[in-house]
């Protein structure tokens, strides 16, 4: 099963309240090659209530979606940079994303661990 990113999730778990929040300028997919996702694994596996909440809507109060952990929040830009992930060596604005479903760029504000 995957890590919950809804309060419906949660609540097939029966849990009330998450341990740790992370969250990431990434779309959440439960694979090795991904860094939350492997820590967010981690942390289960040691017994910790984990959610992850994926690319968040900054505007709409996604963020808060899963309330508040009782231990932390942990942020992470995503797998790769979002300076990276949205210019070329040109700074000409990149149209796709391959860590965005439909690889639109559209999602990942820039310095996205700042915002």
């Amino acid at each position: 099963m995957f890590l919950p990113t809804t309060k419906e999730e949660m609540d097939k778990l029966g849990w009330e309240q998450l341990d740790v929040i992370l969250i990431s300028g990434d779309a959440y997919v439960d694979s090795p090659f991904i860094g939350v996702a492997v820590v967010g694994r981690i942390l289960e596996d040691l017994g910790y209530k984990v959610g992850i909440i994926g690319q968040p809507n900054l505007e709409n109060g996604d963020i808060t979606r899963l309330g508040e952990p009782k231990l932390y929040w942990g942020v992470s830009g995503g797998s790769i940079d979002s300076m990276v992930s949205n210019y070329t060596a040109t700074k000409k604005f990149r149209n796709s994303d391959d860590y965005t479903p439909g690889g639109k760029n559209n999602k990942r504000p820039d310095r996205a661990t700042l915002v």
